[in-house]
């Protein structure tokens, strides 16, 4: 019986040690949750019971975990301090918030972005270099002194109509210079120069009956030329260069006329009107023949308000087709000697009247402004000995050697 008893106490002993050491252990968990505990008060009263803070001592760390990256921001937001339970999560929507709202700047930066470099391309389509930087200087004065206002495509339409309309006028139209080849052809518009080509062509046939080639009128007797060339006026002028000119073709191109401008307008008394002549019709090079007939009309028809001859040039020839320089060289000069002349154009007799800013200024009166024409077309012979045979089936007269009467 003692030593059931002993037995017996020894187990409940035992078992005392048991429920000691699960005392013992129990007071461990206790300190170990102590700060769980402390976590735990701050929460509802009704979280005390023991399957609570065994679960709430599972979901602590988590929970630390989880609210330890986001107690700096609820630090920052004092509400976030007096309830930190209810709080946390608003904490991380305080966080979220925060950072998408670099995000929303990023994005409206980067829609916006595109809405900053629009104006750009709306500035080049508005004032594109390329519509002022296409126009040159001297038509551009044309343009703007022009009474009506005309745009630049309007004056080039208008002026390249006119030269349509002059050509099925003088669908002949020629040198009206009687030469065989280059070298007459230089030495006659030379002589030309304050002259008319009439007196030039009754002229010529005798000097070139005497000196045919270059060689022979450089070594000519200056006072036999003189006396040759009297009725083109001018006439030692005109022997100094028709001889000089001769020489330096022997001397330097070996008695042949270039073709070339920069070896023509060295000669003596050849400018760029002389050798544009030679070169459009002598060697079938385009050139504009900027004479006295031509600078009134290009200056009528407002095609150009320059006067001086190399920007006339210029001017002009910006309106057309390099290939259409030398016919439009003889269309506007034969205009000018037959129709629209300096004094007294015969504006009521002007087929392109429509389209000349400058009608009115003449004659208007269509049967007075008859008797303003002149050769072909008032009847009566043109300027040349020898025309072209166009000229002559288009109805022209052959005009009468020199003292013919």
């Amino acid at each position: 019986m003692g030593e059931q008893g002993s037995d017996g106490g020894s187990k409940t002993a035992g078992a005392s040690r048991t429920a000691a050491a699960g005392t013992g252990a129990s007071a461990s968990a206790a300190k170990k949750a102590a700060p769980a505990k402390k976590a735990a008060a701050r929460k509802p009263a009704a979280a005390k019971k023991a399957a609570a803070r065994k679960a709430t001592g599972a979901t602590k760390p988590a929970a630390r975990k989880a609210t330890g990256a986001t107690e700096p921001a609820a630090k920052k937001t004092p509400a976030a301090k007096k309830t930190p339970g209810a709080t946390k999560p608003a904490g991380k929507k305080t966080s979220t918030a925060k950072k998408a709202a670099p995000a929303k700047k990023t994005s409206s930066a980067k829609s916006s972005a595109p809405l900053k470099k629009a104006p750009a391309p709306r500035k080049q389509v508005v004032a594109p270099k390329k519509a002022t930087a296409s126009v040159p200087a001297a038509p551009a004065k044309t343009v703007a002194a022009h009474p009506q206002g005309e745009s630049r495509t309007a004056l080039v339409r208008r002026a390249r109509r006119i030269n349509r309309e002059l050509a099925e006028v003088y669908p002949y139209a020629h040198p009206e210079l009687d030469f065989e080849n280059p070298f007459q052809l230089v030495v006659a518009t030379v002589l030309s120069a304050q002259t008319t080509d009439l007196r030039v062509n009754q002229t010529t046939p005798a000097l070139f009956a005497k000196y045919p080639t270059p060689e022979d009128l450089a070594a000519a007797n200056p006072e036999e030329v003189e006396e040759i060339l009297r009725p083109t006026g001018f006439f030692r002028a005109k022997t100094k260069s028709v001889i000089g000119l001769s020489k330096a073709l022997v001397e330097q191109f070996g008695g042949e006329v270039p073709g070339r401008l920069e070896d023509l307008v060295k000669l003596p008394g050849v400018g760029r009107k002389t050798a544009f002549v030679v070169l459009g019709n002598a060697f079938g090079r385009p050139g504009i023949t900027v004479d006295t007939h031509f600078q009134r009309l290009v200056r009528r028809w407002k095609w150009t308000d320059e006067t001086d001859p190399d920007k006339i040039e210029a001017a002009v020839g910006a309106l057309f087709p390099k290939s259409d320089w030398t016919d439009l060289s003889h269309h506007v000069i034969w205009h000018g000697r037959r129709i629209c002349h300096a004094r007294k154009p015969a504006c009521g007799a002007c087929p392109i009247a429509p389209l000349c800013p400058a009608y009115g200024e003449g004659e208007t009166d269509p049967e007075k402004a008859k008797k303003l024409l002149k050769y072909e077309k008032a009847g009566r012979p043109g300027q040349r000995l020898k025309p072209p045979q166009a000229y002559l089936d288009a109805g022209g007269r052959a005009a009468p050697p020199l003292g013919a009467g």
